[in-house]
């Protein structure tokens, strides 16, 4: 069933809230310090096992990897607008960190195919 893929997002969304809550703390920011990216690891973790953690058919492992493949590149895409209009408010060294930070993730793609293993890479 679907619903298992709502409730392990609900519980990996809280869960990641929660750590990042009591990490901020820890470091002595008033903020959520990773909780989103806390959050995604644990999601990936939990729809990549679900056979070994929770026992669940096929129909509800596919409710999970569903909802796992909705939930990354939503709260990638409301992070990254976070983040473009915090760098924009905080001045050129934030832009231009953000942009290297870019410019050297699409520059290691190449480097990463070569050390892919299939065979559809290197035609």
């Amino acid at each position: 069933m679907i619903i298992y893929g709502v409730s392990i997002l609900a519980f990996c969304t809280l869960s990641g809230i929660y750590l990042g809550d009591l990490i901020g703390i820890m470091i002595g920011v008033k903020s959520n310090v990773g909780g989103v990216g806390i959050a995604m690891l644990l999601l990936i973790t939990l729809a990549h096992f679900p056979k070994k953690i929770f026992h669940i058919d096929e129909i509800s492992q596919k409710g999970v990897i569903f909802w796992s493949a909705m939930y990354i590149p939503i709260i990638v895409a409301m992070a990254a607008k976070q983040n473009a209009v915090a760098a924009l408010a905080a001045g050129p060294v934030a832009l231009t960190a953000g942009i290297l930070a870019v410019a050297f993730s699409f520059a290691m793609i190449p480097v990463l195919m070569r050390f892919s293993k299939s065979e559809d890479h290197k035609k």
